[in-house]
């Protein structure tokens, strides 16, 4: 980061990405539950399209796009009930797949199998979406990067615009390795043997954990 351009207290901005990164919230929760189903290419799949969403909204707070949408009650209440739907049908696509879990009577549970997860067949492509779809119809985060990144550009710079792209790429690569590390993480405890009821037990509070995360969307009010 370069103070030519503007920026200030660069190392403050790099920890503020690491506390917001390390907030349990929906990218965390939809990143380590699609590992623990699906694997690390499952769970990669899902990151790489978060990061994506995450760069429209980057791209949109750069050339002010976020600014109408937070001036436009009407388009944020819109985009904000489809996120939350959005949500609400993942946790339940989550509660089904652990009601449905479970090994034949008799048949011992391979850690990481579909059995023992409680998984559904999912290309990688499906992953990316979810985590695309998670990100984009969540208005919150466009305002978010609006809000965030001009704390850390002083009020004289020159190439604000230049300086508020490369805030937004930082931020981006450096939620994209937090990810990945949360991914290698996640597949690790997915090697573990687990009793297939406390599989089932997390898929389902991760279901429930979204359902809570689209009620807590549905009912926020416009920054």
């Amino acid at each position: 980061m370069s103070a030519g351009l503007g920026i200030h207290d660069p190392a403050l901005f790099v920890a503020t990405v690491f506390v917001l990164n390390a907030t349990p919230g929906v990218d965390m929760l939809l990143t380590v539950g699609r590992t623990l189903q699906h694997g690390r290419r499952g769970g990669l799949a899902a990151a790489a399209g978060i990061t994506a969403g995450c760069a429209v909204h980057a791209l949109a707070a750069t050339l002010g796009l976020a600014a109408l949408l937070g001036s436009s009650a009407a388009a944020f209440g819109v985009l904000k009930l489809a996120g939350a739907a959005y949500l609400a049908w993942l946790g339940l696509g989550l509660l089904r797949a652990a009601w449905r879990a479970g090994p034949a009577p008799g048949a011992p549970a391979v850690a990481g199998s579909p059995a023992s997860t409680g998984a559904v067949a999912a290309t990688p492509g499906r992953l990316f979406r979810e985590g695309l779809l998670t990100n984009l119809l969540n208005p919150k985060i466009a305002l978010f990067f609006l809000a965030l990144l001009p704390q850390f550009i002083a009020d004289g710079a020159s190439q604000r615009t230049l300086a508020f792209a490369l805030l937004g790429a930082w931020m981006l690569l450096q939620s994209a390795l937090f990810l990945a590390v949360l991914v290698l993480l996640a597949e690790r405890l997915r090697r573990r043997p687990l009793q297939p009821g406390l599989r089932r037990g997390l898929t389902a509070l991760a279901g429930a954990a979204f359902l809570g995360l689209a009620a807590r969307l549905a009912l926020s009010p416009r920054p």
